[in-house]
C-alpha cells in the first residue's frame, strides 16, 4: 500500500467506514463505543492481555477464557469471521463490531489489520475495568433473535 492510500485510509470518517461493513456486523459500536474500544484494545495490548487475530481466539475461547470480543465489520469475504459470533454466543462472551480492520489492528499494536480481539477477563489492578465494564454490558444488551431483515 503506497502511502497516499494509507493517508485515504486513515482520514475517512466513521460515517465512511460503517458504509464498508458487511450484513453481519451486528451489533456494530457506535462512534463513541468505537472510540472506547480502540481505547482498551490498545490498554490491554500493552499488558499483554490480548488475543488477536482468528486461530489465536478461536484456541483461545476453545481453551475456555472469557472476555469481550471485539469483531471487524469490514471483512470480506465474510466466511472469514462468520462463524465466530455464532462460537461467542455458545460460550456466553459477549461481543460487538467496530467498523474498521486497520484501526483494529492499529489499536492491537500491530502494523497489520486485525479481524478480530479478544480482550481476556481483566485482573483486579486493570486501569481501563471501566472501559471494559461500559463495552462488556453494551454487548451484553444485544438480543440477536430479535434482528429483522
Amino acid at each position: 500500500m503506497s502511502d497516499t492510500e494509507a493517508k485515504k485510509s486513515a482520514g475517512k470518517t466513521y460515517e465512511e467506514r460503517v458504509q464498508a461493513v458487511n450484513c453481519i456486523s451486528q451489533p456494530l459500536a457506535n462512534k463513541k463505543s468505537t472510540k472506547k474500544a480502540h481505547k482498551l484494545v490498545k490498554k490491554a495490548s500493552g499488558i499483554k492481555h490480548i488475543r488477536r487475530g482468528v486461530k489465536e481466539v478461536i484456541k483461545g475461547i476453545r481453551k475456555g477464557e472469557k472476555g469481550l470480543a471485539i469483531l471487524a465489520g469490514d471483512i470480506y469475504p465474510l466466511d472469514v469471521i462468520s462463524h465466530i459470533p455464532i462460537l461467542l454466543e455458545e460460550k456466553d462472551i459477549p461481543y460487538l463490531f467496530v467498523p474498521s480492520k486497520q484501526d483494529l489492528g492499529a489499536a492491537a499494536s500491530t502494523k497489520r489489520p486485525t479481524s478480530v480481539v479478544l480482550v481476556k477477563e481483566p485482573k483486579k489492578n486493570f486501569d481501563a475495568q471501566d472501559l471494559y465494564d461500559t463495552l462488556a454490558k453494551e454487548a451484553r444488551l444485544y438480543d440477536p433473535t430479535g434482528v429483522t431483515r
